[in-house]
């Protein structure tokens, strides 16, 4: 079936193409009739076109008659001559006169006169150039009548009732071919359609795939069936005499730009081969380059002063100038490259990149300055601006944060790099002993420092995320009118678990003040001295000192 369908196609294209090649041909040929005959080129010749098709041509006057006047009469007759019901070819005859031969028809109708004027003009003698007219328009009319006979008609009728249908045929067969192809993916669409996919993630779906497919499909049956109604039109028209100018027309549409574009694709096969050349050239060095880059990344390579992190942003920003040197090259072997409209089009996209993207080149420059102070690395817990979080995930144009809180925090790189940043991540690694944090607490001058620092130390010691070595210290940041500050500090290697932390240290810090008997208050005194106890701790009041007499009350 499907032999039998790409048969008939072929068939209606050849014709198709036949038709056209006679109808330039036939012009061809009409053409250059009428420039041989034209050997004065002083002359300007008048056509005589009985029936649509220029017979030959007038070029000079007879008595009042121009030779415009001229070549429309003689069309005029010929067409009565055509329309005569019993039109006899032998009474078409040629009479010769004392200044013209004469063509006559039945003795008294004179057709047209050739003078000595007419046979110059073209290069000729008058009898001959009128027995080669005579010729012409006797197979002229001849070829109309029969083309426009009944029976002619009638097989013309019958010739595009053949066609129709067989256009139809093949529509039939068309559409049958494409249901058939859709039904026969549908059926078999787990064994062909698996879905395109990125690591775990579907870009396209088996569903969307074939529902990408089966429009696909269809898209190209339109475009067939449009062919087909295109291409059948000129062979129709092309039955008809009438219609046969519409058909060469029709056809030429489509062939004259076909031709012109395969004419335009082999002359530009040479340049076509010197971009593929470059662009293996340019390709090849990258990949030399990018096992570099893949090697130093690893660590197998190392260049003083050069960090391994360094490796793929540098790569991208050296595939992206090689990329644009490689366009420069190849930018003169494009088609069209020199025309004024390609030019033009080059500078407006320029300008319109220039102005609409003034902040996202920023942004990239930021970015690429960002990479190479290397402030921070993905995976870092840093603090910018009031934003606080875990860094995942650094592009050219933005710093992505997620907060204790699972908020994706999007900051420009520009806002980075002109914002203080702190990396708390930074001595968390191999060589460090980690994040030193700290929390305070207030006790009152009547609690030994002693008992406060062992708390504050026991307590950080059960606190999970911790690192017992270094041990956690306490500092005594001052010493105020009421209380004592006391800040316990510890070291962690897990700074983006800070509030876990911080809610484990501060519970166990209550737990241990509570085990020791320290009441966590920050007492402010309004007292009279009236000789009650002071506030120092009794092992530290000497034995032969007695308190001053003064009255004294605590308020707490």
């Amino acid at each position: 079936m499907i032999k039998f369908i790409i048969k008939l196609i072929c068939l209606l294209l050849i014709s198709s193409t036949v038709l056209f090649s006679q109808n330039q041909i036939r012009k061809g040929t009409v053409t250059d009739s009428i420039e041989k005959e034209k050997i004065n080129p002083e002359l300007s010749g008048y056509p005589v076109v009985p029936f649509k098709d220029t017979l030959f041509l007038i070029y000079n006057k007879i008595g009042s008659f121009t030779a415009k006047e001229r070549a429309k009469a003689i069309s005029d007759r010929i067409k009565s001559l055509y329309e005569e019901p019993y039109f006899y070819p032998d009474s078409i005859v040629l009479i010769k006169s004392d200044i013209s031969v004469d063509i006559v028809y039945n003795d008294d109708f004179v057709v047209m006169s050739v003078t000595d004027l007419d046979a110059k003009s073209v290069g000729s003698e008058k009898f001959q150039l009128a027995h080669k007219n005579l010729s012409i328009i006797l197979k002229s009319i001849l070829f109309q009548k029969e083309n426009n006979s009944a029976e002619n008609w009638l097989k013309r009728i019958g010739l595009v009732l053949l066609l129709v249908v067989f256009v139809g045929i093949i529509v039939f067969a068309i559409n049958k071919l494409f249901r058939w192809i859709q039904f026969f993916l549908r059926k078999r669409k787990e064994r062909y359609f698996a879905g395109i996919k990125i690591k775990e993630s579907y870009i396209f779906t088996p569903e969307k795939e074939l529902d990408f497919v089966i429009k696909f499909i269809l898209l190209i049956r339109l475009l067939v069936l449009l062919f087909v109604f295109y291409i059948s039109l000129p062979a129709i028209f092309s039955v008809f005499p009438e219609t046969k100018a519409y058909a060469s027309t029709l056809l030429k549409w489509i062939f004259s730009p076909a031709r012109a574009a395969l004419i335009g694709f082999v002359d530009f096969l040479p340049n076509l081969f010197s971009i593929l050349v470059i662009v293996g050239l340019f390709h090849y060095l990258l990949k030399a380059i990018k096992f570099f880059v893949d090697e130093i990344q690893k660590g197998q390579i190392k260049i003083e002063g050069f960090y391994s992190d360094w490796a793929k942003p540098t790569f991208n920003i050296i595939r992206v100038l090689i990329y644009a040197f490689m366009v420069v090259v190849i930018f003169p072997y494009l088609p069209g490259s020199n025309s004024p409209v390609f030019q033009g089009v080059s500078v407006f996209v320029g300008v319109l990149f220039s102005l609409g993207s003034s902040n996202a080149i920023a942004n990239m420059i930021a970015g690429l300055v960002i990479t190479y102070m290397r402030p921070f690395k993905i995976g870092d817990f840093i603090k910018i601006g009031d934003v606080k979080g875990t860094v995942i995930e650094k592009t050219t144009l933005v710093t992505r944060i997620r907060t204790a809180k699972q908020e994706d925090i999007t900051i420009p790189n520009a806002t980075v790099l002109s914002s203080s940043s702190v990396n708390y991540s930074a001595n968390t690694y191999e060589n460090g002993n980690g994040l030193l944090i700290h929390t305070n607490v207030t006790i009152g001058y009547d609690c030994p420092w002693k008992e406060i620092h062992k708390a504050l130390i026991d307590a950080a010691l059960r606190t999970d995320l911790v690192e017992k070595t270094p041990v956690p210290f306490v500092l005594q940041n001052s010493l105020d009118d009421f209380y004592v500050s006391y800040e316990i500090n510890v070291y962690t290697k897990h700074p983006n678990q800070q509030p876990l932390i911080y809610s484990n240290l501060h519970q166990n810090i209550q737990d241990c003040f509570n085990e020791a008997g320290i009441e966590i208050m920050s007492p402010h005194y309004n007292s009279l001295r009236d000789g009650n106890k002071t506030t120092i701790p009794g092992n530290y009041l000497n034995k032969d000192y007695e308190s001053p007499s003064f009255n004294f009350k605590s308020e707490k």
